[in-house]
C-alpha cells in the first residue's frame, strides 16, 4: 500500500481533477507544498537567481576583457566623446565645404585650440612660479600662526616638525621615488598612444559613423536588426546628450570660479580654473575637490580671509551646479537619481580609479536608456 505525504498528495490531486473543483485543487496544491513540494515563490526566486548569476558572470567577463584592452577601451571612449562634441560642428561646416575638409577643420581646429589653451596655462603658471614660491613661503608661516591661535591651539613647531619628517622621508627614499617616476614614464607613453588612437578613430566616426553602423547592422540576423538599432540609437542619444551637457556644466563652473579667483587675486587662477573644468567630469565629488585645492592655494597665498571667501564659493557653486545647472542641462539626456549617480561614481573609482569614476555615470545612463528603449518599442531617437 502506497503511503507517505507525497503519495497522499498525489492521490488528492487526482481526485480534485476528477471532481473539477478549482477550490479543492488549490487547497490540495497548498497541502502538497506543505508536504514537501517546493513553494512557487521559492521556484520563482531560484529562476531569477540563476539568470542573475549568468548576467553577473557576463558582466564580469566583459570587464575582464576591457581590463586586458584598457588602452583600446579608453581610446574608443575618448573618440566617442570627441564625436559627440564635434559631429554637429562638422555637419555645419559640411554645408559650405566638402565633408572631408569639414571633418579636418573640426577635429584639428579643436585640437589646436585645446593645445593653445594648455600652452597659455603653462605659460601663466611659469610666469607666476617665482612670485608664488615667495607667497607660499610666507603663507605657510601665516598658516602656522593661524593654527597656533584659537580655536585650534596647535603647539608651536608641530608643522615645522612635520615638514622636517617629510624632507627626511624624501631623502631616505629618493632612489625609490625616482624609480617610480621613471616607471610612470611608460604610462605617459601609453597615454599618448591612447590619445593618438582616439584622434584617429574620431576622424572616421565623425566622417562616416552612420555608414559604419549600417554596415554592422547588416551583419546581424534579420530579426535582431530592429532591437539592436533601437538600442544603439537610444545609447548614442543618451551618451551624446550627457557628453555635451557635462561640457556645458564644466565650462559654466570653470567660468564662475575663474572670475571669482581673478577678482580675489588668488595665485595660479588660470590653472585652477582649468582644474575645476576637468574635475567637473567626475560628478558630485570632482568640483568640491578642485575647489578645495583652490582654497588651500588661497590660504597660502592670500591668507585666511580670502580662503574663507573661496570656501563660501565652494558652497555657492555646488548649490548652483546641483540645483540649477544639472537639472537644466542634463535632465533631458540623463534621468538618474542622485543616489544612483553617487553609487556609480564610487563603484567606478573602486574598479578603475579616476577613469572609472569618469565613465561610470555615462555607462549607467546608457544602460538605463537601452533598457527603456527595448521595453518601449515606440521610442524614437537620433541616429549616430
Amino acid at each position: 500500500m502506497t503511503g507517505g505525504p507525497a503519495g497522499r498528495a498525489s492521490r488528492a490531486v487526482a481526485r480534485a481533477r476528477r471532481s473539477g473543483s478549482a477550490a479543492l485543487t488549490a487547497a490540495v496544491r497548498r497541502a502538497g507544498d506543505e508536504n514537501g513540494r517546493v513553494h512557487p515563490g521559492l521556484r520563482l526566486a531560484a529562476a531569477y537567481a540563476w539568470r542573475l548569476m549568468v548576467i553577473g558572470v557576463a558582466v564580469y567577463l566583459a570587464f575582464t576583457v576591457l581590463g586586458r584592452f584598457e588602452l583600446v577601451a579608453i581610446a574608443v571612449f575618448l573618440a566617442l566623446v570627441a564625436t559627440a562634441v564635434l559631429r554637429p560642428l562638422a555637419d555645419l561646416l559640411a554645408r559650405v565645404c566638402p565633408r572631408p575638409l569639414a571633418v579636418t577643420l573640426a577635429v584639428f581646429g579643436t585640437l589646436f585650440a585645446v593645445l593653445g589653451l594648455l600652452a597659455l596655462v603653462g605659460t601663466a603658471a611659469a610666469a607666476e612660479a617665482g612670485r608664488l614660491v615667495g607667497e607660499l613661503r610666507g603663507g605657510i608661516g601665516r598658516i602656522e600662526r593661524w593654527l597656533e591661535g584659537p580655536p585650534f591651539h596647535v603647539r608651536h613647531g608641530v608643522l615645522s616638525g612635520a615638514h622636517d619628517k617629510v624632507t627626511a622621508f624624501v631623502s631616505r627614499h629618493r632612489a625609490t621615488l625616482i624609480s617610480r617616476a621613471l616607471s610612470s614614464a611608460g604610462r605617459v607613453v601609453e597615454a599618448g598612444t591612447a590619445v593618438f588612437l582616439a584622434l584617429f578613430c574620431s576622424v572616421f566616426f565623425i566622417h562616416s559613423g552612420d555608414r559604419m553602423w549600417q554596415w554592422f547592422r547588416g551583419q546581424l540576423p534579420e530579426r535582431a536588426r530592429s532591437p539592436w538599432d533601437r538600442a544603439a540609437r537610444a545609447a548614442w542619444t543618451t551618451f551624446a546628450g550627457y557628453t555635451r551637457g557635462i561640457i556645458v556644466v564644466a565650462a559654466s563652473n570653470a567660468t564662475l570660479v575663474g572670475i571669482a579667483l581673478f577678482l580675489l587675486r588668488v595665485p595660479l587662477a588660470l590653472p585652477l580654473t582649468l582644474l575645476v573644468f576637468f574635475a567637473t567630469f567626475v560628478p558630485l565629488i570632482g568640483s568640491p575637490i578642485a575647489l578645495a585645492v583652490a582654497t588651500v592655494v588661497a590660504l597660502a597665498g592670500r591668507g585666511p580671509a580670502i580662503a574663507a571667501v573661496v570656501l563660501l564659493l565652494i558652497v555657492a557653486v555646488g548649490q548652483f551646479e546641483g540645483h540649477v545647472l544639472h537639472p537644466l542641462v542634463m535632465s533631458w539626456a540623463v534621468r538618474l537619481h542622485p543616489v544612483v549617480v553617487a553609487i556609480s561614481v564610487i563603484a567606478g573609482s573602486i574598479v578603475a580609479g579616476v577613469v572609472g569614476a569618469v565613465v561610470a555615470v555615462p555607462m549607467v545612463s546608457v544602460a538605463w536608456s537601452v533598457t527603456r528603449a527595448l521595453r518601449d518599442t515606440g521610442g524614437r531617437n537620433t541616429p549616430l
